[in-house]
């Protein structure tokens, strides 16, 4: 099984080169099965039915939020209509719709996606470990479903490194998501589970994280908001995770950075351009 992770999609430009080039993505990899982490796809916090529909349409299987979850107010609603939009699976109980749910491949292959969002630096909620750990004994690798992709939206590395061991030859990959800037620790772990602290972000890297750099730099420099925080526009760079699962198995055989366009170093996986 060959997966696709894209990382944090910010604003416009992000979500324009989402669209545009994720079709073509899923033709030349192959892929099975893809995953888009949109926690700031609505001009940077949160996201909307429309750019929701826009990313299935263009091939995502499944669309991850984050702590922007809700920072579009409909996402309440809307949320409800849609299996293939996660939030984070931690938060307190009854709150709307799924953290985590099973996904067909069209090669009939069964998928068990899990996001939770991290609490080190980060507001407080239900442990992740804990919520993990419940969704991989109920449905368990090779079992019950034949890949476990995880979504850790997280602040510190740390705790996002303790999950990727935590889970590691029970789950199929476990890769970090929020801080919007790529790690470049991705491998497969010694267990057989693909780790990535960090996917980067599908946006402007000529900014703040996806910001223009004036008001972040204002609130750094004089700890005083003078405006809003604006996703910046120009050259986008998709980055996220690429990673080829053993259909046997259920673990990673290999993983791989992915880096396009823009202003970082290409990455790519050769071992499927090249077969």
């Amino acid at each position: 099984m060959r997966v696709l992770f894209l990382g944090d999609v910010v604003g416009r430009d992000g979500r324009r080169a989402v669209v545009e080039q994720l079709p073509q993505l899923r033709e030349t990899y192959d892929l099975d099965f893809v995953i888009v982490n949109a926690d700031n796809a609505a001009g940077g916090f949160g996201i909307t039915e429309d750019i929701l529909l826009s990313f299935l349409d263009a091939g995502a299987d499944v669309v991850t939020g984050g702590d922007h979850i809700w920072d579009q107010r409909d996402a309440l609603v809307f949320i409800e209509r849609h299996s293939e939009l996660l939030r984070p699976i931690n938060f307190p109980s009854g709150v709307a719709g799924r953290g985590s749910s099973i996904y067909r491949t069209k090669k009939g292959q069964d998928v068990l996606v899990v996001h939770a969002v991290g609490r080190v630096f980060m507001p407080e909620m239900d442990c992740p470990f804990a919520a993990i750990e419940r969704e991989i004994e109920l449905s368990p690798l090779g079992n019950m479903v034949d890949a476990i992709l995880i979504d850790f939206h997280a602040e510190a590395t740390s705790e996002k490194q303790a999950m990727g061991h935590f889970v590691d030859g029970r789950a199929s990959m476990v890769v970090g998501t929020h801080t919007h800037a790529p790690t470049s620790d991705g491998r497969v772990l010694n267990g057989g589970t693909a780790y990535l602290t960090d996917a980067g972000m599908c946006g402007c890297y000529d900014s703040v994280i996806g910001m223009e750099a004036d008001e972040p730099i204002e609130r750094f420099v004089t700890r005083v908001p003078k405006g809003r925080f604006t996703p910046k526009l120009g050259d986008v760079t998709l980055t996220g995770f690429c990673v080829e699962i053993d259909d046997k198995t259920g673990l990673a055989i290999e993983a791989k950075e992915l880096r396009l366009g823009g202003h970082l170093s290409r990455s790519e996986p050769l071992f499927w351009v090249s077969s």
